[in-house]
């Protein structure tokens, strides 16, 4: 029930009152964890500052840890401040290289999947003991990861799509590792372990959600 009560609490401590105090200023809340856009600096202090008083009135106080303004810097807003990056919802905002249709290189303020989420991702996988599994086959363990790893290529592969892969890549080091403790002739020769995951990703690579996604193992390019 703490959540529902807090998000309903919320609703008219915050959500109703700055639709009526400050209708242009556009924000996103989910639980405590409030983003609001200001078209100033100056607009983000006054409003920074509103928001502390009627929290303050209805009992509440902003950690003060957390909050902060941010500028959100890109190749149309080139000043210079402390803060130009911000973390909501598992994404990472900040300045980042992108490319227009025409092939033109810019900077624009957009999300990825912020360092805590990967992280959060690496103790999961590590907690799924992989390489302890080398009883079973690969199929036999997909189900059981699966369900995850779509899951979380849908949410923070929405954006920067290319970090998130990155992230996941670390799925197929533990494969690698389950790989060498089931085969002999593979134990003790990391590369030798994921240039065979390869070669199997590129042969089936329905076995695995990981795969389909195109998040495979590296291919051992053929010498000349």
């Amino acid at each position: 029930m703490s959540p529902v009560l807090a998000n309903l609490f919320l609703h008219y401590a915050f959500d109703a009152w700055m639709k009526r105090t400050y209708p242009e200023v556009l924000f996103e809340r989910y639980a405590d964890d409030i983003v609001m856009h200001c078209a100033s600096e100056e607009q983000a202090k006054r409003v920074l500052e509103a928001v502390r008083q009627r929290l303050k009135e209805c009992r509440l106080e902003l950690s003060e840890q957390k909050t902060k303004i941010v500028y959100c810097r890109d190749s149309n807003r080139k000043g210079k401040y402390e803060q130009v990056c911000f973390d909501f919802l598992g994404y990472t905002f900040r300045p980042r290289r992108a490319q227009s249709h025409s092939g033109k290189r810019f900077w624009s303020f957009l999300p990825a999947i912020s360092k805590e989420a990967a992280n959060k991702i690496r103790r999961t996988v590590r907690a799924w003991q992989l390489p302890s599994q080398a009883q079973k086959t690969l199929a036999e363990i997909a189900p059981s990861i699966d369900p995850i790893v779509r899951g979380w290529m849908n949410y923070y592969g929405r954006y920067s799509r290319s970090e998130c892969v990155q992230v996941l890549r670390y799925i197929n080091l533990k494969l690698a590792k389950w790989a060498r403790k089931k085969y002999k002739p593979l134990r003790k020769h990391n590369r030798r372990s994921e240039h065979y995951l390869g070669r199997l990703a590129r042969r089936r690579p329905d076995l695995l959600a990981l795969w389909t996604l195109g998040v495979k193992p590296p291919v051992e390019e053929a010498r000349t």
